[in-house]
C-alpha cells in the first residue's frame, strides 16, 4: 500500500473538515435563527465521519504500511502526525464524540441569545452537560496518552504544550504585568478619539482596503460580520469575520488586522500539503502569533499608522484633513490606549494577557473538578476584582459570558492567545534583526517584505516542526517572556 494510501485518505477527511468549517462559519455569519437544530445534527454527523475515518482499523493498517516506505523528512512528519491523530480518535468513542458536538452546538446557539440578555441561568445547565462530555474526552485522552487530562486537551490545540510549558510564561506575567498596568495608565499621553459616528460601509471598505494592502487574497477568501470576530475556513476558502461600532471605528479596524493575520498565515501554508496534517497550521499559539504579530507587533505601530493614517481619512472621510486626531502621532496614542476593561478582545497589551490568565487558572479548575459550573460567576468576580480592580458581580453578559469557547466546548484553547503574544514578540525581534530597513518598508506599504520572510520561516513550513521547536529554530532561543516584556516597557515608555 504504501504511503500514497494514507495520503490519499487524509485528503478526503480534509474535504470533510473543509466542508465542516464551512457549516461553521455559515452558522455563525448567515445561518437563520430557527436552523440551529439541524445544523447541530449536521456538524455532528460530519464530525462523527472524520472520527470514524480517523480512528478505523485500515487507518492504522496504512499507517503502517507507509512507516516500511522510504519518506522524504515532510512524509515521515505526516505520517507520525497521522498516527498521532489515530490513536487519539481510537481513545475517544465515536458516540462520545458525536454528543460533544451536539451538545456544544446547542450550547452555543443557546449562548449567542442568551448573553446579550444578560442570562447566565438559561445557559448553564447546557454548559455542565459540555463540561461532562469533556471531562469524558479529556480522561480518555489522558489514558490512552498518560497525561494530565488538561494536558491532553492542550494537545488538540498545540500538540506538545502542556502546563508545565505554560506556568513559567504565565506566572512571570502574572507577577510583572500589574505594576506595568499602573505605570502605564500614571505616564500615558492624551489623545483625542476621532468623533462618529462611522458608517459602518464605510468601515467595512476600510478593512477591505487595508486587507488588500496587506496582501490578502480576496480570490482565497472574503470578510464578513459575525458577533464574535474569527478567522475560519482553510488555506484556499479562508473566512474572517469582524463586529462594528459606529462610536469607534479602531475596534473593527484591529479586530481585522488581527484576523487577517490569521488569514495570511493560513494563505502561506504550504500548497503541496494541502488537507494533511503536516501541511495545517502548526498549532493555536503558532496561529495566534501570526494575528498579534500583525495587529499588535506591525499595525499599532508608529511605522504602519504613518502608512495607514491617509486611507483612513479618505475612506472614512471621503478626503484628507489637517484635523489634529486623525493625524499619526494622535492615532499611535489611541492605538497603544491602556484601560482597565471587562472585555478581552477589546483590552489592550498590558491587561490582555491578566483576561487570559484569569481564564485559564477557572478553566482547569473547571477541568480538575475543583470548581462547579454554578460557582464561575463567583469565581469570575473574584478574579477580576483581584486582577484587574473590576466588579462583574450580576454582569454576566460582560463577565463570564463573554466568550464563546467555553459555551462551544473549547477547554484548553484559552493560553494560546497569550503563548502567542509572547511568540509574536520573540519572533518579530528575530525578524526586525534579520530583514534591514523593515520599519521603513512597513511606513512604505511594502508589506511583501516582512510576509516573504514569514512565509519562508514560518507559513511554508506548516507542522513540519512543533511550534515551540519552530520558534526556538527561528529565534535561536526557547520560547520566553524577555522579548515580549521588552516590547512592552518600549511602547508604553516604560523603560
Amino acid at each position: 500500500m504504501g504511503y500514497d494510501a494514507l495520503h490519499e485518505r487524509f485528503r478526503r477527511i480534509g474535504d470533510l473538515n473543509h466542508a465542516l468549517a464551512m457549516l461553521s462559519w455559515d452558522e455563525a455569519v448567515m445561518m437563520p435563527t430557527g436552523s440551529g437544530g439541524v445544523r447541530g445534527e449536521a456538524l455532528a454527523t460530519l464530525t462523527g465521519m472524520v472520527h470514524e475515518l480517523t480512528a478505523a482499523s485500515e487507518t492504522g493498517e496504512l499507517v503502517d504500511a507507509a512507516a516500511q516506505a522510504e519518506l522524504n523528512p515532510w512524509q515521515a512528519v505526516n505520517v507520525a502526525k497521522i498516527r498521532r491523530d489515530w490513536e487519539a480518535a481510537r481513545a475517544v468513542p465515536a458516540d462520545l464524540v458525536r454528543a460533544l458536538s451536539r451538545a456544544a452546538s446547542t450550547c452555543e446557539q443557546t449562548w449567542r441569545v442568551a448573553r446579550g440578555e444578560n442570562d447566565w441561568g438559561a445557559v448553564v445547565d447546557k454548559l455542565r452537560r459540555v463540561l461532562d462530555l469533556t471531562r469524558e474526552k479529556a480522561q480518555a485522552l489522558a489514558d490512552a496518552f498518560d497525561c494530565d487530562p488538561y494536558d491532553a486537551l492542550l494537545d488538540s490545540y498545540e500538540p506538545r504544550l502542556t502546563r508545565r510549558d505554560i506556568d513559567p510564561v504565565f506566572s512571570e506575567l502574572e507577577a510583572v504585568l500589574p505594576g506595568m498596568v499602573d505605570d502605564a495608565l500614571a505616564r500615558q499621553p492624551a489623545a483625542r478619539a476621532p468623533l462618529g459616528p462611522f458608517p459602518l460601509d464605510r468601515q467595512e471598505a476600510l478593512g477591505r482596503a487595508l486587507m488588500a494592502e496587506v496582501g490578502f487574497d480576496f480570490e482565497r477568501g472574503r470578510l464578513d460580520v459575525s458577533h464574535h470576530p474569527f478567522c475560519g475556513g482553510d488555506p484556499d476558502d479562508t473566512r474572517i469575520t469582524t463586529r462594528y461600532n459606529e462610536n469607534d471605528f479602531l475596534e473593527s479596524m484591529f479586530a481585522v488586522l488581527h484576523e487577517t493575520g490569521h488569514a495570511m498565515y493560513e494563505q502561506g501554508l504550504p500548497k503541496d500539503w494541502r488537507g494533511q496534517p503536516v501541511g495545517s497550521a502548526g498549532g493555536m499559539a503558532l496561529h495566534e502569533s501570526q494575528s498579534l504579530l500583525m495587529e499588535m507587533q506591525v499595525c499599532r505601530g508608529l511605522p504602519f499608522i504613518e502608512f495607514a493614517a491617509p486611507i483612513v481619512q479618505r475612506t472614512l472621510l471621503g478626503a484628507p484633513t489637517d484635523a489634529p486626531e486623525w493625524q499619526p502621532d494622535n492615532l499611535v496614542k489611541l492605538a497603544a490606549k491602556v484601560e482597565r476593561g471587562y472585555i478581552r478582545v477589546d483590552a489592550d497589551e498590558l491587561t490582555y494577557p491578566l483576561h487570559v490568565i484569569l481564564r485559564y487558572r477557572l478553566e482547569t479548575a473547571l477541568l480538575d473538578g475543583g470548581l462547579g459550573v454554578d460557582e464561575i460567576p463567583d469565581a469570575w468576580h473574584e478574579s477580576m476584582s483581584a486582577s484587574l480592580s473590576l466588579s462583574t458581580a450580576g454582569n454576566f453578559t460582560d463577565g463570564c459570558m463573554q466568550d464563546v469557547h467555553w459555551f462551544a466546548g473549547l477547554l484548553g484553547y484559552f493560553p494560546s492567545y497569550t503563548l502567542g503574544a509572547v511568540m509574536a514578540a520573540q519572533i518579530f525581534r528575530s525578524a526586525r534583526n534579520q530583514i534591514r530597513g523593515l520599519d521603513d518598508a512597513i511606513r512604505e506599504g511594502s508589506f511583501h517584505v516582512l510576509f516573504d520572510w514569514l512565509r519562508q520561516h514560518v507559513h511554508g513550513r506548516g507542522s513540519l516542526l512543533p511550534s515551540l521547536d519552530l520558534v526556538a529554530d527561528v529565534t535561536g532561543s526557547r520560547l520566553g517572556t524577555d522579548a515580549f516584556l521588552d516590547h512592552l516597557r518600549t511602547r508604553y515608555a516604560l523603560v
